[in-house]
């Protein structure tokens, strides 16, 4: 008999109440949101009460600036995050559908969308307000690994985005219908909790080496280099999970079982691996201009 891990039985839904006919429910993805929001923009405000962390002594933002920011933010990673899934993941369903594009509590967010939304929202903010644009992309950077890490726990929670079949002790047996619709598996079939995977790597990992790199090297002295780090960070832990988590369902056929968007004698690559190539090269650029520029 394989070993594997029975899915925790937590409800999607912290609590709901009922309103004049309407239902109401708060729900561990929406906390998740607001608290990896809370707790980024928290981040940004100490090193900007943190003089030291700076290039002589002198912060490029204040905290006021970052509050403003962090409206902007919020809208470039909805509008963003959605439009990036459309556009990535189910272009010819919304062009055939074009009303349901901006219906996000139907599900479908796009992280690689949602980055680049912030990156414009953090464009025009700093345009606007005269600030560094590196030295702000690292703050903004800094504030990211919290909600990537509570994202992935409430995907988790939510029993999505799961990984592939797997035989590992670790193998989870998640309990949706397509979950456990694996031809290949004969009774209970376990996958990659890929979710938590990326919660580690993408959250908890990525998240102690950007504190590390500032409040211990002093890395926001050298503009860019937080950002380069959390870019080319993401990138590879995006990368390497890949592998074992399972593909959108519009991407599997018969013929590719991988759901590889580009592949060529059996190899290739899924989208989230070639969304991810573009923010590892991009992160080795900021990387090393900064390292030269300091």
């Amino acid at each position: 008999m394989r070993a594997l891990l029975p899915f925790p039985d937590i409800s999607p839904e912290i609590f709901s109440i009922s309103i004049f006919g309407f239902e109401l429910a708060l729900r561990w993805y929406a906390l998740a949101y607001i608290g990896g929001i809370l707790i980024g923009w928290r981040l940004a405000v100490l090193a900007v009460k943190t003089p030291r962390l700076w290039r002589n002594d002198t912060v490029v933002m204040t905290p006021t600036q970052i509050e403003d920011l962090l409206t902007w933010v919020i809208v470039g990673v909805i509008l963003g995050g959605r439009l990036g899934y459309v556009a990535f993941y189910q272009p010819a369903y919304y062009a055939q559908n074009p009303g349901e594009i901006l219906a996000v509590w139907q599900g479908g967010m796009s992280f690689h969308g949602g980055l680049l939304g912030v990156i414009l929202a953090g464009f025009l903010f700093t345009q606007r307000h005269r600030i560094p644009r590196l030295s702000a992309a690292d703050v903004m950077a800094l504030g990211v690994p919290p909600g990537l890490l509570l994202g992935r726990l409430a995907n988790f929670i939510n029993a999505e985005l799961w990984g592939r079949p797997t035989d590992l002790p670790w193998g989870v047996a998640f309990p949706t219908e397509a979950a456990q619709h694996c031809p290949a598996v004969a009774g209970v079939c376990a996958r990659h909790p890929s979710q938590l995977y990326e919660a580690g790597l993408e959250g908890l990992l990525l998240g102690a080496i950007l504190i590390w790199l500032v409040w211990r090297l002093g890395a926001l002295k050298t503009p860019g280099l937080v950002a380069g780090v959390f870019f080319a960070g993401y990138g590879c832990a995006r990368f390497a999970v890949e592998f074992v988590r399972q593909p959108d369902a519009q991407f599997i056929t018969d013929g590719n079982p991988l759901g590889l968007v580009w592949h060529l004698s059996g190899w290739g690559l899924t989208m989230g691996q070639i969304l991810s190539l573009p923010m590892i090269l991009i992160g080795i650029w900021l990387i090393t201009n900064a390292r030269r520029s300091s």
